[in-house]
């Protein structure tokens, strides 16, 4: 199949009117809704949307792909969209998108159809190509460009598959990307492209939606000097044990690939070990490494928050009948309020401590550490070891479940299974659980009294300073490590019962997207239209509790925007602790505090409060827009 029988001229806007992403993906989708090739047009945009939210498909060099695999697709189908003035798309190189070709598969579609839909976004390399595209004048003329391209690059396939390279420089990869459509493809060909350039013989797996397509063999493993892999989806490793391994996201494939394949072959790589075991430098450096502990806690707190937001704002639903109403023993008692905190209390946020700690593990032992990590965590909340009990019981199990991989390597691949069905989880579990009981549970108990009973004892001035402190770490980097070690913390203290601290955290993090969007309203001059309307959006957005609304704002001008949202933000903070707010919720924003903050009036003056000072500094630092 061709991709000029997915691209029809029915399904092409030579001029876009759109002037946002949001907008072009609005505008693209909605053609295809109007050529009949969508079932459910509202669920397709929200499919995009997913897609992008793991990571943009503004690949640079002016090209936008976006794409979704949905049953709200009716037939595969392309879609093409062009902006000679360009749209901000968050495309890797930073500069704006001209070319966009949306991409609708639907659930059923066949390899024939995958394999055209992706062999499209390979042809968007050639430079000459996409210029062909931005000049053409008539949609004949871009269909007649596509398919003559196509044709070209079909015949350079056979011809590339026909002859054999004699070069010694031999090296092999591997290309995935979470949809497998268009990212997972280009990281290929910019790969063999550049292999090609530089004299050096590649051969690339890729990992897409169709399944695993020129799959790497044992023997080209064994005389590859070394492995590119450039995905961000689980690839199996373990069959490069031995070899020099270079682990990139998929879009270093498409954006540095001369600098991969230049590692590869001067072996400036570590070595994969495999079994668990890591890599271990060749060379002399280690970078992936640094980073480990942060990557470990920030996997475990990624997968705890799901059961922190629906629990939380569970527990406050409960809150509505009464904040006793789900005690039996209550004169407010109501079996609703009981369900939904049995619910969202007992078992929601009874599994956050054990979850935290197992995916700890899994990121640090992969999939055997799931279970000694779940274990280690259930003693940690059984135990009251609360929070900091549950990281370490992550840890703990992790690292113990590496070590056992290690002692157990000279079992022959043959007898492999017995380790990953019986070795690993036994021993994982009994040392894990083991350790937790004897040696980490009430030395944690005792430090997590203590510690709440100095939070108790702190005076006014103290308890201000304490709020102002965790207020301004929410918008220091939103949603990052020190955001989410503020956060993590209130969690803490309230399980440990101490409702006072987080919503300090809360009323900190609803400011900096609360507190620009007001600067937006007030001071129109002062941003782009563009701006503006973003701001709109970080009215839900605050209000939601999503600090990252703020980001975009803060990365086009960090040097006045951060300064002004942790400003606000420690306001917001300080006179929460100093109204005496308490929060009994872990999340929700807008929509738990009437129900779950302790004298909410005082509390919105709080975040009110925050949310001008923000917007006051902004207007009063930003410069003026020049038209």
């Amino acid at each position: 199949m061709k991709i000029v029988e997915l691209l029809k001229k029915e399904t092409m806007i030579l001029d876009l009117r759109s002037t946002t992403k949001n907008e072009v993906i609005e505008e693209l989708a909605n053609e295809l809704d109007r050529a009949g090739r969508l079932n459910d047009r509202k669920k397709f945009i929200e499919e995009i949307h997913n897609r992008e939210s793991q990571s943009s498909t503004g690949i640079g060099d002016g090209i936008a792909i976006p794409h979704a695999k949905t049953n709200a697709v009716k037939e595969p189908t392309i879609v093409f969209g062009r902006s000679k003035s360009g749209i901000e798309y968050d495309s890797l190189d930073g500069n704006p998108s001209h070319l966009f070709f949306m991409i609708a598969a639907s659930e059923g579609a066949n390899n024939e159809h995958l394999q055209t839909l992706s062999r499209l976004s390979t042809l968007l390399i050639d430079e000459d190509f996409r210029e062909i595209l931005m000049k053409a004048e008539t949609k004949e003329e871009i269909l007649t460009a596509i398919n003559e391209k196509e044709i070209e690059k079909l015949g350079s396939e056979d011809e590339e598959a026909s002859k054999t390279d004699a070069s010694e420089k031999f090296i092999v990869a591997v290309t995935g990307c979470p949809t497998g459509i268009a990212h997972t493809y280009m990281a290929a060909d910019s790969l063999k492209d550049k292999a090609k350039a530089m004299g050096v013989e590649i051969k690339v797996e890729t990992n897409g939606s169709d399944g695993v397509k020129n799959r790497l063999t044992s023997a080209d493993i064994e005389k590859a000097v070394a492995v590119i892999i450039a995905a961000d989806t689980k690839v199996e490793k373990e069959r490069f044990a031995g070899k020099p391994l270079i682990e990139e996201p998929v879009t270093a494939g498409i954006r540095r690939p001369e600098e991969l394949i230049t590692k590869a072959i001067n072996g400036d790589a570590p070595i994969f070990k495999g079994e668990g075991g890591g890599a271990s430098e060749s060379g002399e450096r280690e970078p992936r490494q640094k980073v480990g502990f942060y990557k470990h806690l920030m996997n475990g707190v990624s997968n705890m928050l799901p059961f922190v937001v629906g629990g939380g704002i569970l527990i406050a639903l409960s809150f509505f009948f009464g904040i006793e109403a789900f005690d039996p023993d209550s004169a407010d008692y109501h079996p609703l309020a009981d369900a939904l905190m049995t619910i969202g209390g007992g078992t929601a946020f009874g599994l956050m401590i054990p979850v935290l700690a197992a995916f700890i593990a899994m990121s640090i032992a992969d999939r055997p550490g799931f279970a000694p990590g779940m274990v280690a965590g259930m003693i940690a909340a059984n135990g009251e070891a609360g929070f900091l009990g549950g990281i370490i019981a992550g840890f703990l199990a992790g690292y113990l479940v590496v070590g056992i991989k290690k002692s157990f390597n000279f079992v022959p691949q043959s007898l492999a299974g017995i380790k990953t069905i019986l070795i690993y989880p036994l021993l994982g579990i009994l040392l894990a659980g083991y350790i937790m009981l004897e040696f980490i549970v009430d030395p944690v108990q005792a430090l997590n009294r203590s510690l709440e009973n100095w939070l108790g004892g702190m005076g006014t001035t103290n308890i201000v300073l304490m709020g102002i402190l965790l207020g301004g770490m929410m918008a220091v980097d939103m949603g990052g490590p020190i955001n989410k070690a503020a956060f993590t913390f209130g969690i803490a203290m309230i399980d440990a019962g101490n409702f006072g601290p987080h919503a300090a955290i809360m009323a900190g993090g609803m400011v900096p997207p609360l507190g620009i969007a007001l600067a937006t309203t007030l001071f129109k001059n002062k941003f782009t239209k563009q701006e503006q309307e973003a701001g709109k959006t970080n009215y839900v957005m605050g209000a939601s509790f999503i600090t990252e609304g703020a980001i975009p704002f803060a990365a086009a001008d960090p040097g006045r925007v951060i300064p002004s949202i942790i400003a606000g933000s420690a306001v917001a903070g300080g006179l929460s602790m100093a109204f005496g707010n308490t929060l009994m919720a872990p999340h929700g924003g807008a929509f738990v505090i009437f129900v779950a903050v302790e004298n909410w009036p005082l509390y919105i003056l709080a975040i009110a409060a925050g949310s001008l000072v923000t917007a006051l500094m902004l207007g009063f630092l930003k410069k003026p827009v020049v038209k």
